[in-house]
């Protein structure tokens, strides 16, 4: 029986920086990954997704290139084998790196499935489920991460797919129905649209990203149908069928078909074979693990981070709770505050987010201020001809603090960033906009957007009285 003073479940963005920081503190430390580290987010997630959609991205600006001027004489053409090489590579790199960062800091990694065998102690169980380790720690960190739910009524066909396995299929599809209109969903049919694919989405709600600020949701939904994808929303995708010619299903009296079938409706905790009943650890009906800000179970010393909480499913809130489990577990104070965590949406255009939304302010009584200012008077947007969207800051209407800024268009999830200190350090719309942008960038329109609160923006044509 191996004694360490931390052990972490899952290497994943959660799990590896969680282990780093408890290495950092001092104390001896180890973490078990089944699979790859990096977990979902570098493998088969985030870095993935936006290294193809970047690659998109150029392919846009190719085929648009006499926009700026510019002649391309020859054919402008995706080369989907050499864009999933790239995003092989890039993969790989990274991986790379967080097991040279582990092995600087002095973490012992174990690969095997983590399984509780007592509140105290793990083993690690090779593929064979042959325990090849025993381990003992008094905390002990659940950063086992998530797992695309697939419900029972799906057909199961190599044409059905998750958004793990429509990262390596083996060519651009000529169509793709897409089951769930949420982020995941619409970032892959904002990609595959690009690339020529026909694209249909079935959202059962009335909108496409039911819980992002409606009007950022509107703005790309209506240029997701200007770029040819039919967004079927309001109604269940029902009978569906694999045939030899595809992915059949109904919606409505209408019948949609294409050649694969992602299943993007929401993620499941993936607690399969790690014994959790062990640990005396509760979860819910769903199978997520409730914590407290500290990121505590109902178990003294076992702590959860990331997805497997089922809160924020986002790799770096999962990054920020490892820090905050470590700390905690190894005597020190922190604690997580989930209001101050940002969304980013990687459709086209487009979405990052962070605080309260209008509505929320609705629900709660709140009365605000909205100042908001769109990409299309910005010299900056105009120069890389990327005018639609806009940036809405919401602040409270006695106090002018903010409570929630919400960006819809170019950079919009780079651009976000400087809202997350904005609302840490609970400044008001007037420092803001007090504080100056350079000229010409896209950070003018955060600037503008808080003189706006005001009615204050020079370059927002005045109101007539």
């Amino acid at each position: 029986m191996q004694e360490f003073e931390v052990i972490v479940i899952g290497g994943g963005p959660g799990g590896y920086v969680a282990a780093i920081r408890a290495a950092k503190n001092g104390v001896r430390t180890a973490l078990i990954e089944r699979r790859e580290l990096g977990g979902t987010c570098l493998n088969i997630g985030c870095i993935p997704t936006k290294t193809l959609i970047a690659g998109v991205e150029v392919f846009h600006k190719a085929k648009h290139a006499m926009d700026f001027g510019v002649k391309i004489t020859g054919e402008v053409a995706p080369d989907w084998d050499a864009m999933l090489a790239r995003k092989d590579n890039i993969v790989k790199t990274l991986r790379g790196g967080i097991g040279s960062l582990l092995k600087a800091a002095g973490v012992t990694v174990f690969k095997g499935q983590g399984a509780f065998s007592g509140r105290k102690t793990l083993q690690v169980l090779d593929e064979t489920g042959k325990v090849v380790e025993e381990l003992t720690a008094p905390k002990i960190i659940i950063a086992s991460g998530s797992e695309p739910l697939v419900p029972g009524f799906i057909p199961k066909d190599k044409r059905v797919v998750t958004s793990t396995e429509l990262l390596f299929i083996p060519e651009i599809p000529k169509s793709l129905l897409i089951l769930g209109g949420g982020v995941i969903g619409c970032e892959f049919a904002c990609l595959f649209a690009e690339l020529g694919t026909k694209v249909t989405v079935v959202e059962m709600m009335e909108s496409v990203m039911p819980l992002v600020d409606r009007e950022c949701t509107k703005t790309v939904a209506a240029q997701m149908t200007g770029a040819g994808i039919e967004v079927m929303n309001g109604k269940p995708l029902t009978d569906i069928k694999a045939t030899a010619r595809g992915i059949s299903g109904k919606v409505g009296d209408k019948t949609v078909s294409a050649d694969y079938l992602l299943v993007s409706i929401g993620r499941k905790p993936a607690l399969e074979g790690m014994n959790i009943a062990a640990s005396g650890v509760k979860t819910s009906e769903r199978g997520w693990i409730p914590v407290d800000a500290c990121c505590r179970t109902n178990v003294p010393g076992i702590f959860a981070i990331g997805d497997a909480i089922g809160t924020w499913q986002l790799a770096h809130a999962a990054s920020a709770m490892g820090v905050v489990a470590a700390d905690i577990a190894c005597g020190k104070k922190n604690s997580f505050d989930g209001s101050l965590v940002p969304g980013c949406i990687f459709t086209s255009p487009e979405i990052g987010s962070i605080g309260k939304s209008q509505e929320q302010c609705d629900k709660e009584g709140i009365e605000t201020r909205v100042g908001k200012f769109p990409f299309a008077a910005l010299g900056k947007a105009m120069a890389i001809n990327e005018t639609v969207g806009f940036c809405k800051i919401i602040a409270d209407a006695k106090t002018d603090q903010v409570l929630g800024v919400h960006v819809v268009g170019p950079h919009a999830t780079d651009l976000i960033a400087e809202a997350c200190p904005a609302l840490l350090l609970e400044i008001t719309a007037r420092e803001l906009g007090k504080a100056v942008h350079a000229h010409p960038t896209l950070g003018e329109a955060m600037m503008e957007a808080a003189h706006a609160v005001h009615g204050e923006s020079a370059h927002i044509p005045a109101r007539k009285k």
